[in-house]
């Protein structure tokens, strides 16, 4: 029951809003509501683990371990980024950047956009699936354009045409699936649980055809390289909220798409046929991400290209396989989701501060704003994979897993770019976080709700660099179980 929970209050929570007219109480109970859903995630957690059988209800939804484990992740970035807006809300109503109404609308598309990256994780049927991230893209690319001038416009453009483009691949993908399962599975359902279930009586290469389309459509909207071009745009204009909210999780939604399908090919043909493409596309990313941040100015879109990064781990992880290397991929969903929202938020205080996203421009950070710049101190060490921080654990495991597989050469690339990545985000934020601050520029206006998300984001990230809770051990196991096959 607690998945209709989840499901139900960010639409209500929608609707409060349209109704709504005093932003700040709204601010505050969005928060609650997202608290609630977080509570509601965690207990579907500890019954999934607990009971670890896949739940249906009225053939439509499906909930199994991987499912939980993607709506828990969803849930506490939701609430990081509900704590943050409010801070970040009422500071652009003060400098009139937005109107009361304005701001209304931000959290109708927030509850909107928080309601349809949970759609992705529990709906059975395939064809639902591409409905719901084609949903993810048209919600989002309002909170894209949400300051309506000509560069926010221009990216939220960019990120419909090129995910719309990416979006058609994948549906020829569900397409060839559902040929593959009618014809040769004697089947005509689109249901996951359906064909899966004759994955070894689909024909190898209309499933080779289908799943390469499937990699190409939903990785554009993950992120990997070479059809990342819309994300850097996006980032570096929409809200640091929203931002938060697309790397986070949103390009995960894309990648637990992505899993479904490869769970089926896998089936049919064997692991080697996704595990290479896995391989190719992750290393694509970690090279063209490594190449940009070395000269980026933007931060924000030094981050956009930090979460290319990052998908091309996760990636790789994925083509590793092995238990330990899909371990150490959904461990470093997770762990890269909690960092890089806590960097963003930090980046968002720093351009709100600063009225400006050129890090050339921006200095003396830790003297203007001492929290965020502490908490940045630690950020960037966490996000580029230094112990004892939660990122170097899912590295380490990866890294493992590939020299377990005898993966040596795409290990050792893996390393070299996150070397390159090392250097440069040291590089750029040993500037801003510590050069000397503006002398007409007063120190602090930080928010409590601002410090709350922070302190909340960077509990996980020490806590996870340490030990892993009994709860998420478990449920990541049980995933890899689904992942593989078992």
């Amino acid at each position: 029951m607690q998945i209709f929970f989840i499901l139900a209050i960010p639409l209500l929570l929608s609707i409060v809003a349209m109704l709504s007219k005093d932003t700040k109480r709204l601010s505050f109970l969005n928060s609650l509501g997202h608290a609630i859903v977080l509570a509601f995630s965690a207990c579907l957690v500890l019954d999934t683990v607990n009971f670890s059988e896949p739940k249906a209800f009225f053939n439509f939804f499906y909930i199994d371990s991987l499912s939980v484990f993607f709506i828990f992740t969803i849930s506490v970035i939701n609430l990081a980024s509900s704590l943050y807006s409010i801070g970040y809300t009422a500071m652009d109503l003060k400098e009139g950047v937005i109107s009361e109404r304005k701001a209304v609308k931000y959290y109708v598309l927030f509850n909107l956009f928080s309601f349809s990256m949970f759609f992705v994780t529990v709906v059975n049927n395939l064809g639902m699936l591409w409905v719901a991230v084609e949903m993810t893209t048209l919600v989002s690319a309002f909170l894209v354009g949400f300051y309506n001038n000509k560069k926010s416009i221009e990216a939220a453009w960019k990120y419909i045409i090129i995910c719309s483009v990416g979006i058609s691949l994948a549906l020829l993908g569900t397409i060839l699936f559902y040929f593959t399962a009618s014809q040769h599975g004697n089947i005509n359902s689109l249901n996951w649980t359906d064909i899966v279930s004759v994955a070894k009586k689909l024909d190898p290469r209309v499933v080779k055809a289908a799943f390469l389309f499937i990699l190409v459509g939903y990785g554009t909207k993950a992120g990997l390289a070479p059809m990342h071009t819309w994300l850097p745009d996006a980032h570096s204009q929409a809200l640091s909220p929203t931002s938060a909210l697309l790397s986070g999780v949103l390009l995960k939604t894309a990648i637990y798409a992505v899993l479904r399908f490869a769970i089926i090919t896998n089936k049919c043909i064997g692991i080697g046929y996704v595990s290479n493409l896995f391989i190719l596309f992750g290393l694509l990313s970690l090279c063209v991400s490594a190449g940009f941040i070395l000269v980026q100015k933007d931060i924000k879109r030094m981050f956009a290209y930090s979460s290319v990064e990052h998908i091309g781990i996760i990636t790789l992880g994925f083509g590793f396989g092995g238990p330990i290397g899909l371990y150490g991929a959904l461990l470093h969903i997770f762990n890269h989701a909690v960092t890089k929202s806590l960097m963003f938020f930090g980046a968002g205080s720093i351009v709100k501060k600063y009225h400006t996203n050129n890090m050339n421009v921006i200095k003396g950070v830790i003297a203007v704003l001492p929290f965020t710049g502490i908490i940045l101190i630690f950020g960037v060490f966490a996000l580029i994979g230094m112990p004892p921080f939660s990122i170097f654990i899912s590295e380490i495991i990866i890294l493992i897993g590939g020299f377990k597989a005898g993966f040596y050469f795409p290990s050792a690339l893996f390393l070299f770019f996150a070397a390159i990545v090392f250097g440069g985000m040291l590089f750029r934020f040993g500037k801003i976080l510590f050069g000397k601050k503006p002398q007409d520029m007063a120190a602090g206006g930080e928010r409590l709700s601002g410090k709350l998300a922070f302190v909340f984001l960077f509990s996980f990230i020490i806590v996870l660099g340490f030990t892993i809770p009994g709860f998420l051990n478990k449920i990541l196991l049980l995933a890899v179980e689904i992942i593989s096959g078992a």
